[in-house]
């Protein structure tokens, strides 16, 4: 790690300091000149030679103690650096160099110490509140952890083919394909066979390497052995102008009396070879450091990174311009502090002739150097924009370079886990894919509902419609939902009401699968009107005005066609049984043959003839020729007998001359449309036998007995010891599906017990009524048996709910008594 803050060549950070009149000794003075020089690695070794000498000058030994913590931080050994300025703290020295609080949190930060980090940097803003450092710094330190937590789009690899264990950075393009690339690095087989000062390392050069078909990297090699481009000098930073025929890069002298005193430099590309690097002029300009050197499209103006006097502290980011390819570039333009801090701004690399990446140290980021974007809009430089993580980390992340025709590209970062000082990063951002699924339940039932039309309309003007398949599942995939688009959602299916949602993709950077599951409450059903038909004494056929009340129920009829009704003719307690249950006959028939005639399946209807065995019990208040008849009422004889006129008798008596109607299920199965439908004739029960159910033998000669459960026809097997109603799991499921019953109708939560489209095992529900024959029975609790291998199953104790009965085999009857 001792070299990933000096990325810049031996370039970036060539700070020097006013030194005290104290007297030194020969070592001390070594020292300080070493450092001057930019030699850290050779001054940390004679300091601390000197600071063994230094025996009673406590001001000279605190100093001679900075100045090694100042080398490991330029050097960029963090660890060290850490404890070096940690020690003096514990002296106090920021009494004297303040700047102590800043470094030593900068330390802390880099090596991931973020609440230590914080307390320091808050230190130094109350002590040094004009410097802007101390606030990015608390910044920093509350920004890290989000930025971690919440990382920005991209995605980063470590290019481990190319990378050794050396220092390598600073990639760019080196061809129009964008498989090739240009790069820094100190690795073996440099051409500087000295080691720098420095950093403790070869001197840098620039390499070369190529993707082949595989998309593998080759093995880097030197990108010039010939002495035009790489030297015993120190290269780096490359930049390869928008034709690729110029390259420009960074070169930096190795005189040990002197600062390096980088300077770009340029060379013309033929083909795999470049000529001699010719220098670069900037202004006039030869003691000033330059280097990082990025250009317009049309090379006439160049960006890069200087110390020259006039900047805002530290390196700036500076530019320059020039009428003419042949020109020298003019003086020097400093970025200004919209760009520039008093900390370091280096690296810049120009996208688009408009967008500018740079790394600092002075502004608000994760530790060390991070990577900023900041775009020319008027002429003037935005706010720069973190680039967050993943791009940036608590070590020094720098030296970015886009593909130009994608969001793609390369950086250097030192950070932890690569296999050298720094590494080389490629970094993609990947395709935005957006997706919309869900899943639709029925209301009433909690089941997933089949069948249902799910439309999208987008702000952008599309639109799309999909249907829920078995599992009540809707999907749209990514080439339906666009970024940066709001998504109006309608849902609808017959015989429910509609639902509405909406989602939305603006703003939104990463990829996301959106989940929007809606519940449809089915519309209540109607109550379905039945009529009242009243005869004549002695009459049978329908009056007008019945056969208008008819047409209500021929229209029901139609609307439900899977109704099935009963129709039960009755006469008043006149004549004989004889005659009143052909006259009751008679009734049934004008009202069957009527229905029939009208297109009414005859499978539908149920007939019956009860002659005068009934008295009607009225189920509401009746006005019938002005007088009126309370509900509840049985007209029986002894009930008419008990009023006061022969006209109100009358009246009582012709309630009793109806066809009444109830719905006996709602199952029944339509005939195709084109079945013939009309001429079949209806046997009509007369006098039934109402105590009398036919049941039939299933396999292994269990009894089936036919039941209407809400509505629905269904064979439940009777065994006699069955102490409950078991319900299969299959069977409960087809009861939900038809909405026989509801998730209303189980006890307990019905999210958790109807959960997953299916039923929790020993689920107890409510059948609200249930009939065998003529008996009618409510409120019957059934259980959901998931082992049970008939659809029902119940024994004596629910069947005598019915009422007494007994079984006779033979016949196959189910007879309850009277």
């Amino acid at each position: 790690m001792n070299f990933c803050k000096t990325i810049c060549l031996t370039f970036l950070l060539g700070i020097l300091f006013s030194f005290t009149g104290i007297a030194q000794n020969r070592l001390t003075q070594n020292a300080d000149d070493a450092f001057k020089n930019q030699r850290y690695t050779i001054a940390i070794a004679k300091y601390k030679k000197a600071y063994s000498k230094v025996k009673k000058n406590k001001a000279e030994k605190n100093r001679i103690w900075f100045q090694i913590a100042e080398c490991y931080r330029l050097t960029n050994d963090v660890k060290k650096a850490e404890a070096a300025y940690r020690r003096l703290v514990k002296l106090n020295y920021e009494e004297q160099k303040p700047q102590v609080l800043l470094y030593y949190a900068d330390a802390l930060k880099t090596n991931e110490k973020t609440d230590e980090a914080l307390v320091e940097y808050q230190t130094y803003q109350e002590k040094v509140p004009a410097d802007p450092r101390g606030e990015n710094g608390v910044r920093s330190c509350k920004l890290t952890k989000d930025w971690k937590d919440n990382p920005s789009k991209y995605e980063v690899a470590n290019v481990k083919k190319i990378n050794s264990k050396y220092d390598d950075f600073s990639p760019c393009y080196y061809d129009q394909n964008f498989n090739s690339l240009i790069f820094t690095s100190s690795r073996e087989g440099a051409t500087g066979k000295e080691t720098d000062d420095w950093t403790n390392q070869s001197f840098s050069d620039l390499f070369y390497t190529k993707k082949d078909r595989k998309e593998e990297w080759s093995t880097p090699v030197l990108l010039d052995n010939q002495g035009n481009v790489n030297t015993e000098a120190n290269e780096g930073q490359p930049f390869m102008n928008s034709k690729n025929t110029s390259m420009y890069f960074t070169r930096c002298g190795n005189d040990k009396n002197r600062k390096s005193n980088c300077q770009i430099y340029v060379s013309k590309r033929t083909g795999r070879t470049f000529t001699k690097a010719e220098l670069v002029p900037i202004g006039k300009d030869t003691i000033s450091t330059f280097g990082h050197p990025t250009l317009s499209s049309d090379e006439l103006t160049i960006y890069f990174a200087s110390d020259k006097t006039g900047g805002l502290g530290g390196k700036d980011l500076w530019m320059a311009k020039r009428e003419k390819l042949s020109d020298p570039f003019g003086h020097p333009v400093n970025l200004g502090p919209e760009i520039n801090t008093p900390g370091d701004e280096v690296f810049p690399f120009l996208r688009n002739d408009t967008i500018l990446y740079f790394a600092s140290n002075g502004l608000p980021g994760m530790g060390g150097l991070d990577i900023y974007k900041s775009t020319k809009i008027d002429n003037k430089w935005t706010t720069p924009v973190n680039l967050k993580y993943p791009i940036n980390s608590s070590a020094d992340d720098f030296g970015i370079v886009f593909n130009p025709e994608e969001e793609s590209g390369y950086f250097s970062s030192c950070r932890s886990g690569g296999r050298g000082l720094s590494d080389i990063y490629a970094f993609i951002e990947p395709p935005i894919i957006f997706t919309l699924s869900g899943v639709i339940k029925d209301d009433r039932t909690l089941q997933f509902l089949p069948g249902a039309s799910v439309k999208i309309v987008g702000s952008n003007g599309s639109s799309f419609e999909v249907k829920t398949d078995s599992k009540g599942a809707y999907n749209f995939t990514k080439t339906q939902i666009k970024p940066n688009a709001t998504y109006e959602i309608t849902l609808t299916k017959s015989n429910y009401f509609t639902e509405k949602g909406r989602e939305t993709t603006v703003g939104i950077e990463h990829s996301r699968d959106f989940v929007h599951n809606f519940i449809l409450k089915p519309i209540p059903e109607k109550a379905i009107p039945l009529p009242d038909i009243l005869y004549d004494l002695n009459k049978w056929d329908l009056k007008p005005q019945y056969q208008d009340s008819l047409q209500g129920l021929i229209k029901t009829l139609d609307e439900n066609e899977t109704l099935i009704i009963e129709l039960a003719s009755h006469t008043d307690s006149r004549n004989t049984f004889e005659y009143n249950d052909i006259l009751s006959q008679k009734r049934a028939e004008s009202v069957v043959n009527y229905l029939i005639e009208r297109g009414i399946d005859p499978d539908r209807l149920k007939a019956k003839g009860y002659g005068k065995r009934t008295p009607r019990t009225l189920d509401k208040d009746i006005v019938k020729d002005g007088f009126k008849f309370k509900a509840g009422t049985v007209i029986t004889d002894q009930f008419i007998e008990s009023l006061g006129s022969t006209q109100e008798k009358e009246a009582a008596h012709s309630l009793n001359r109806r066809t009444e109607f109830r719905v006996l299920s709602r199952d029944f199965v339509p005939k195709p449309k084109n079945a013939a439908i009309g001429n079949e004739k209806i046997n009509i029960v007369i006098n039934p036998e109402e105590n009398i159910v036919n049941f039939t033998f299933g396999s292994g000669r269990t009894i089936e007995i036919p039941c209407i459960i809400n509505g629905f026809n269904r064979k439940v097997v009777y065994e006699k010891s069955e102490k409950i109603l078991s319900v299969s799991l299959e069977q409960a499921l087809k009861l939900l599906q038809e909405s026989a019953i509801s998730k209303t109708d189980f006890k307990g939560d019905p999210e958790k017990i109807l959960a997953n489209g299916t039923i929790a095992d020993k689920a107890v529900f409510t059948i609200k009524e249930m009939r065998i024959g003529n008996k009618v029975v409510t409120n019957v609790e059934a259980t959901v048996n998931s082992k049970l291998k008939v659809p029902m199953m119940f024994g004596d104790t629910i069947l005598s709910g019915f009422g007494q009965f007994s079984v006779n085999e033979n016949k196959r009857q189910l007879i309850f008594s009277k």
